[in-house]
């Protein structure tokens, strides 16, 4: 059963991989992740993972916690993990991450955008 979480995050990777533009082998080769994964994931017929979300975000383009919240999981990266990038957004509340995981990719791109400025507003 395919539902619809699955078909949203689905359609928003490929969408991205398209607008990039990589084919499923290139961003396999790129993430490690197979091709035959990448294009269930595509098609909604599976829900990536964090790890998965963690290997095809920079090929993508995408922030690891832009995509975290596309698919509705909590930012969970802890600083000191891809290549010492810390996290930009930091913990997203659960009723937050549900609320943008259902906005467009763009509507996402831009409170992602907001919340990063606000947090290193809130540094200095």
């Amino acid at each position: 059963m395919v539902d619809n979480r699955n078909k949203e995050i689905g359609k928003i990777i490929k969408q991205q991989r398209i607008m990039v533009p990589l084919t499923l082998k290139e961003l396999s080769e790129a993430s490690g992740v197979s091709s035959s994964h990448l294009g269930r994931i595509e098609r909604g017929e599976r829900f990536p993972s964090a790890d998965i979300l963690r290997k095809i975000a920079k090929p993508l383009g995408f922030g690891e916690a832009e995509l975290f919240a596309s698919a509705g999981y909590l930012s969970s990266s802890s600083p000191g993990t891809e290549r010492g990038k810390e996290d930009t957004v930091g913990h997203l509340d659960p009723y937050v991450a549900h609320v943008l995981a259902q906005e467009s990719v763009e509507v996402q791109r831009v409170v992602i955008a907001i919340l990063t400025i606000f947090k290193n507003l809130a540094k200095h």
